[in-house]
């Protein structure tokens, strides 16, 4: 009988060895080992000892119309389409704060369109969402991104009322970086270019970055789950580690905040064996909502230091590509939506908060400022809502 099962059990130790090799090959091939440390680290948020965890819910789109160089009637109909669907999706749909879901539109400066952004500023008139800088570039310099952004903001300003102003007359905005590569930070140093890039945006304006996670990217930060404050070093990649954003304030100099949103590992199920994926919060048709990964955004418990019960759940999502635009107006984002409102705002244990990326930011200040309570008194802590101009001949 040994004769038969020792060599049944040495070729079990040698598939499980395999197995655990390919697992782990798979893993470096994909760069989790750069930010894994990280989230095995990241702090999460314990429950309060009394009252409710809020849910503080953006959603986050790399809003590009031209995607594959699609021609200007496939970019009307890709706007349209959103503009049309997305009051029905979110129809009966509220906070706690009686707020529907709120889309925020991160447009790209280099696909400008003056109808795009009339039909999109009259979706966020009605209180569906607020625009926001995106931007791909390639071996470019600081003055070439000043001169880009300068004259971006001048068009949302002046013809859209889509960037809000501050009573010292500062325009402010958030802004996601196309390709991933913020402050110049993927390794061949493609798709950005500027060493400073993270000074630059603060010098400009921007009041925090919402690209991240960007994993399996190079890209990837080693801080993971975490609101924080990047210092430019001049360098690339400066947004790499930072300071927490912490009730009480800053410690030290900082230049940018950025707001991640939930990065980690999940377990599925491959022909009944457990494999690892990675979870990294991007929303689309062959990557849907379902319970499961929304109840595993929240658990990474995002917040600010000395504000757990406030919980951050940023998610992404590319909202103009065909593939996936079924999906993030139909059933399966629909569904999120439910499952946030039937588990996660009940009023007791939790209270659910549809928040723009402006309204995010504020919250997050609101609580570095000292603030507590129901956060949706703070959406406007500090930057205002933007005014939202009827366009020219709209």
């Amino acid at each position: 009988m040994l004769d038969y099962l020792l060599p049944l059990l040495a070729a079990l130790a040698l598939l499980a060895l395999a197995a655990t090799a390919a697992v782990a090959a798979l893993l470096y091939r994909k760069h989790v080992f750069d930010w894994l440390p990280g989230w095995l680290a990241a702090p999460r948020a314990a429950a309060p000892a009394s009252g409710p965890v809020h849910v503080l819910f953006c959603f986050v789109d790399h809003y590009e119309p031209r995607w594959g160089n699609a021609d200007p009637a496939t970019e009307t109909r890709r706007v349209k389409t959103w503009v049309e669907r997305y009051p029905q999706l979110c129809a009966g749909l509220r906070d706690a704060d009686g707020c529907a879901p709120k889309h925020s539109f991160f447009y790209p400066s280099e696909e400008y369109r003056p109808e795009h952004l009339d039909a999109l500023v009259g979706l966020c008139r009605e209180g569906y969402g607020e625009i926001e800088i995106h931007l791909h570039h390639d071996n470019d310099t600081e003055a070439g991104l000043r001169a880009n952004l300068a004259d971006f903001l001048k068009i949302l300003d002046e013809r859209h009322g889509a960037v809000p102003r501050t009573a010292d007359g500062r325009l402010h905005w958030a802004f996601v970086h196309g390709n991933w590569a913020l402050d110049n930070s993927r390794p061949d140093g493609r798709w950005c270019g500027v060493n400073n890039e993270i000074s630059v945006l603060a010098d400009m304006g921007c009041y925090a970055d919402f690209t991240l996670p960007s994993a399996p990217d190079q890209t990837q930060t080693r801080t993971v789950n975490q609101i924080y404050y990047a210092k430019d070093d001049a360098c690339a990649k400066s947004h790499d580690r930072g300071e927490r954003v912490r009730v009480g304030g800053r410690q030290g100099d900082a230049d940018l905040m950025i707001i991640q949103g939930p990065l980690g590992l999940r377990w599925k199920r491959v022909k009944g064996l457990p494999v690892p994926s990675i979870e990294n919060s991007d929303v689309r048709a062959s990557f849907p909502p379902v319970p499961a990964r929304v109840d595993f955004w929240v658990e990474q418990g995002i917040h600010v230091e000395g504000r757990p019960e406030w919980v951050f759940v940023k998610v992404h999502t590319h909202g103009t590509q065909e593939r996936d635009i079924d999906a993030l107006l139909g059933a399966p984002v629909r569904e999120m939506f439910e499952h946030l409102q039937a588990r996660y705002n009940d009023g007791k244990r939790y209270q659910l908060h549809y928040v723009s990326a402006r309204e995010m930011y504020n919250i997050a200040r609101a609580a570095e400022a000292g603030h507590a309570g129901a956060p949706g008194a703070y959406r406007d802590f500090e930057v205002p809502r933007p005014p939202f101009l009827a366009g020219v001949g709209a």
